[in-house]
Formats: C-alpha cells, structure tokens, sequence
C-alpha cells in the first residue's frame, strides 16, 4: 500500500540563499490525521566521478562549515532552481578540477535525508578528461588530488571519507 500526505498550510519560516525552511500541516492518507511536518527546500546537487587516463578519480578538500571541518569529496555542486543537472555537473567539474569531459554516464539520484530536506543529487561519472584551468567561485578554497578506486574503498572503510554522497558515488564505480 502506498501512503501519502497532502499539504494543508504551509508558512515559509526562514528564506535564505541555500535553503528555505517551511513548517506545514499535513493530512496522512493512512488515517486523515492532520500532523505538523517541518521541511527544509534546497533546489538540489550535481556530484561526479571524475575518471582520469590513469584510471585515478578526482576528489576535492574543502572545508564544510555545516560539519565545521575539512571534507574530501567527489566534485559537486548546488544546481540553480529548474538548472538540467547536466549543464551543472559539467561546470562544477571544470570550476574545481580544471577538466573537461568528452564522455558521461548518468549513475541516478540519491536523496540524502528525506524525512525532512527535499535535496536531490544527482550523480555521474566521467571519463576522457580534458584539462583546462580551474574557476573557482570567489569565496570557495579546495584542493584537487587524485586516487585509485582501492584507495577511496580504504577510505570510506577507515572513516576519512565521510560525505555521503561520495560515499554512494564510491559504491557504484
């Protein structure tokens, strides 16, 4: 059986530049109670795994002030709202990494806490890698580095690679 809710009222309790966060009313379809649910929008992410000759994937280190510490990731990025995750993916790679792709492969969505964000991030690999120079935003510090996909599976396995996304990335190369 597939339960829904519909949204009754819904009041915008913050409006930032990343995220809104709403506090609604809901009715369940299970039982037609009326329940409050809090909803935190975000317009959604792009996250690649960027495949050198090599056969090493790119990762970027950057500090997440969310988590208040240095993170390393896959390339990613926020998608601008009604942005084709394609377009965004392919920026995001040559802003932070200075690459070029020649060939991409669509590998799904994931969403990282459903029971309260409405973000989806969609996630690609790319191969065939062209360089260019990097364009970081103005305010964004990261290093680029490489390693082999043994050494991200180490990593996830030790606890150093601890963003989410990265993590699932790593699980589907």
């Amino acid at each position: 059986m597939k339960y829904h809710e519909k949204t009754i009222l819904s009041e915008t309790m913050y409006e930032g530049k990343i995220i809104t966060v709403k506090k609604d009313l809901v009715s369940l379809s299970a039982n037609n109670q009326h329940v409050p649910r809090e909803q935190v929008v975000h317009s959604g992410g792009v996250c690649v795994a960027a495949r050198l000759n090599n056969g090493n994937y790119l990762l970027v280190s950057q500090y997440r002030y969310g988590v208040q510490e240095t993170s390393l990731e896959f390339v990613a990025g926020k998608l601008e709202v009604g942005e084709d995750p394609h377009q965004a993916i392919r920026r995001e790679l040559e802003e932070e990494t200075g690459y070029r792709a020649n060939s991409w492969n669509y590998l799904g969505v994931i969403y990282p806490s459903p029971a309260y964000l409405s973000e989806k991030i969609h996630l690609f690999l790319t191969e065939d890698l062209t360089k260019t120079q990097t364009n970081l935003d103005e305010n964004e510090f990261l290093e680029v580095a490489e390693y082999s996909l043994d050494q991200l599976k180490k990593m996830v396995k030790s606890n150093t690679i601890k963003d989410a996304k990265t993590i699932v990335l790593i699980s589907r190369l």
